[in-house]
């Protein structure tokens, strides 16, 4: 086998290239009935820089996003990128309004989306929305009135000469923008995280290796292409390792079900959520689930029940966790297979290499290992800043270069890191500190609980007391009382949920997180219907 080339010092673009000489024509992307080798992504690549160009992308200039996993997405995003131009993804979960205020902050002077789609019209979404940067709307799919078909868009491009697309390529630098991706926004307006093609790369050079990833495996990607897990930990670093990239547009625990056995699925990355969601399906036992090998999983502690049941249940081979956040290119810590169970299900590993993770106090000094402190994490990984938000880039990142996540950890002495919550979702019962994840976890073990989420919500005499969401397991009928006595058997008392709500799913963003905001507001309902 050839040796690694250097990924830190290449492109998207390069990657493109790269792939086409390394895997040929193996399988690159397969959506439906259209099946992509290595080759031909890499001149589909080439027509869709030149009808960026065509449209008069410039290097540095913005084209986003707003759409499902298809296979036009990636073709749309390489040739932005081929182009010099900077890919701004977003959900496509947002509504006008949200989507407006992206393509206005980042003045993205294209915008790809999709006519009608599962009953929802993004371009109708935008009428009356105020987008003055805005020169031109493409639909990837379908026709929609007074926008331009993604099929006419490219055939615009062949009045691009082919050697001029590919020399535009090649002046790509490793340390030009290649993304710009806006956090949720769950407290306040989305922030635009930038990202450089070199660190991306490295990034996920690095996570690929760890966790695996190798050629001929074949990746369903449920994770969103808006999101950092679906884009780089996903089609990326498909392209890097010579993986078969399947697109899944929306998530459907039967249809992924159906879908593993019939295109023989190895790779199924995802949240704890996306994995309960499977395991809790009641026709799960019917279908070919053989060809599973790999699961990464993670941005919470997973609990142990889980990783056995993924391993015994859904015949994963290997399971390993990570954790990581946009503002460090999507990873910053990764488990290696070779760890023990214990370790895999209850860190989110250690550091990649060349990045450096510590564990702080609320002064920025470094907390005794095993003890609890804010995550923050310096390296090559960490983004360039915020979109035009000096303040906020401060904020984030400190003098010494220090990125504070927001997020609580404890490391261990050998550097592994189990993440225990966020800062924000932390509450004091009593005078004690309780972390939401870890009485989930605890939920978990239930036999009555497919998922849980736990909040705080204001006590008089205690200040703020535990409130549990759960999704019973089908076929079961739990009883909030019952629930509530078996966590006094199972947890310390301050950690028990002195309320239970059982409801039908959690509410989910597009990357399969819980949205604990909404679990705030439904409490104030059921606490003032209570009262």
């Amino acid at each position: 086998m050839s040796q690694e080339p250097d990924f830190s010092s290449m492109t998207i673009p390069r990657l493109v290239s790269y792939a086409a000489d390394r895997f040929g024509d193996a399988s690159a992307i397969e959506d439906g009935e259209v099946r992509l080798t290595f080759r031909e992504l890499a001149a589909a690549t080439l027509d869709a820089t030149r009808a960026f160009l065509a449209a008069g992308i410039q290097p540095g200039d913005r084209v986003s996003i707003w759409a499902p996993n298809v296979h036009e997405w990636i073709l749309a995003a390489l040739g932005v990128q081929s182009a010099g131009g900077v890919l701004v993804p977003f959900s496509t979960r947002m509504k006008g309004a949200e989507a407006a205020y992206i393509l206005n902050k980042s003045r993205a002077r294209i915008l790809l989306t999709m006519g009608d789609f599962l009953g929802t019209n993004y371009v109708q979404m935008l009428r009356g929305q105020e987008l003055p940067a805005l020169e031109k709307i493409v639909v990837l799919r379908g026709e929609e009135r007074g926008v331009e078909a993604w099929a006419s868009f490219l055939t615009a491009g062949r009045a691009i000469p082919a050697e001029r697309a590919r020399r535009t390529a090649a002046e790509v630098r490793p340390t030009d923008l290649s993304d710009i991706l806006f956090t949720s926004g769950t407290t306040g307006h989305p922030k635009g995280v930038m990202t450089e093609h070199g660190q991306n790369l490295r990034t996920f050079a690095e996570w690929s290796g760890i966790v695996g990833l190798r050629e001929g495996d074949r990746y369903l990607i449920v994770n969103p292409f808006s999101h950092s897990f679906g884009y780089k930990a996903g089609w990326m670093s498909c392209l890097m390792r010579g993986a078969t990239a399947l697109p899944q547009a929306v998530f459907d625990v039967a249809q992924v079900l159906e879908r593993i056995g019939r295109d023989k699925i190895s790779v199924i990355p995802g949240p704890p959520a996306l994995y309960q969601s499977i395991l809790a399906h009641p026709d799960r036992a019917n279908y070919d689930l053989s060809s599973l090998r790999l699961a990464v999983t993670g941005a919470a502690p997973v609990p142990v029940e889980l990783v056995r049941r993924m391993r015994e249940e859904l015949g994963f081979e290997t399971v390993v966790t990570a954790y990581g956040l946009t503002e460090v290119s999507g990873v910053a810590t990764v488990c290696r297979p070779d760890d023990d169970a214990q370790t895999i299900s209850t860190t989110s590993g250690r550091a990649i290499e060349g990045v450096e993770v510590q564990c702080v106090d609320p002064d920025g000094n470094e907390v005794q290992r095993g003890e609890p402190g804010e995550i923050v994490v310096r390296g090559y990984n960490v983004m360039r800043g915020y979109f035009e938000d000096e303040a906020a880039t401060r904020e984030t990142i400190d003098a010494d270069g220090w990125l504070h996540t927001g997020d609580i950890g404890v490391m261990d002495e050998r550097g592994y890191v189990d993440i225990t919550d966020r800062i924000k979702d932390m509450f004091i019962m009593g005078g004690f500190n309780c972390y939401p994840a870890e009485i989930e976890n605890l939920l978990f073990n239930h036999p009555d609980v497919a998922q849980s989420a736990v909040i705080g919500v204001p006590d008089e005499r205690m200040g703020e007391v535990g409130m549990a969401f759960v999704v019973p397991v089908p076929g079961s009928d739990p009883k909030p009382e019952a629930i509530i006595a078996w966590c006094k058997e199972h947890m310390a008392n301050y950690k028990v949920p002195r309320y239970v709500e059982i409801i039908d799913a959690l509410p989910m963003n597009a990357s399969n997180k819980v949205l604990k905001y909404v679990l705030r507001e439904r409490s104030r309902e059921i606490t003032t219907r209570d009262a």
